[in-house]
């Protein structure tokens, strides 16, 4: 359904759900900058069975100032996509459950031993959006969405998240971690086709 009240309500809901992410990031690094260790938040693997909330309170923690700023940017640009593609509140739903999915299959990289930040949940936002719009947009949007998904692919390939979990990238004062952003994307399609499943279920009319 794309009527007015629908896109009305999946916008906003888009737009809300950034602006949790980014105010909890910036909370965090002020909790953090007082004295609060970021070790009792962020991603860490043999912890996440006791403490379950480091699927989620990892992507708010953020390793230096360059850190923060860079994925609160790349949130901002996330946020944006999603309200310029008048997205769906189905597709806000998806993005939501993709954030502990996304920071669960981190456990395919052990040597990663801490992680924090917004990347791979930025990434699995795009991931939604062009996943939402090739299956539901028109197709002027499905067009530009394919275009969007072969920029993502691309991105991700040349980064070989397979390859190692730590990986120093020039400009960056921290080590990044290539991994997240495949699995945030996988997380993203994944949930989208969870979801457009769900309201196609949904959709049918029962039997008289």
């Amino acid at each position: 359904m794309r009527d007015g009240v629908t896109v009305g309500q999946g916008v906003s809901a888009w737009r809300a759900v950034a602006g949790v992410f980014g105010a909890c990031s910036l909370v965090t690094w002020m909790l953090v900058q007082l004295g609060l260790s970021g070790t009792h938040l962020d991603w860490q693997p043999g912890l996440w069975l006791t403490q379950p909330w480091r699927l989620y309170t990892s992507a708010w923690v953020h390793y230096s100032p360059m850190h923060l700023g860079g994925n609160l940017l790349a949130l901002a640009l996330v946020a944006w996509l999603g309200i310029a593609a008048r997205i769906h509140r189905n597709a806000t739903l998806a993005w939501l459950m993709s954030m502990p999915l996304c920071h669960l299959a981190l456990l395919a990289q052990p040597e990663v031993l801490h992680y924090g930040g917004l990347s791979g949940i930025s990434h699995a936002g795009v991931a939604v959006v062009v996943s939402w719009l090739l299956l539901h947009g028109r197709p002027v949007q499905r067009r530009i969405a394919a275009l969007l998904g072969l920029g993502l692919v691309a991105k991700i390939w040349s980064e070989s998240p397979g390859a190692e979990g730590l990986r120093m990238v020039a400009g960056w004062d921290i080590a990044v971690v290539p991994w997240a952003h495949a699995s945030g994307a996988v997380a993203g399609v994944l949930c989208v086709l969870l979801t457009s499943t769900a309201q196609r279920a949904w959709a049918k009319p029962t039997a008289a």
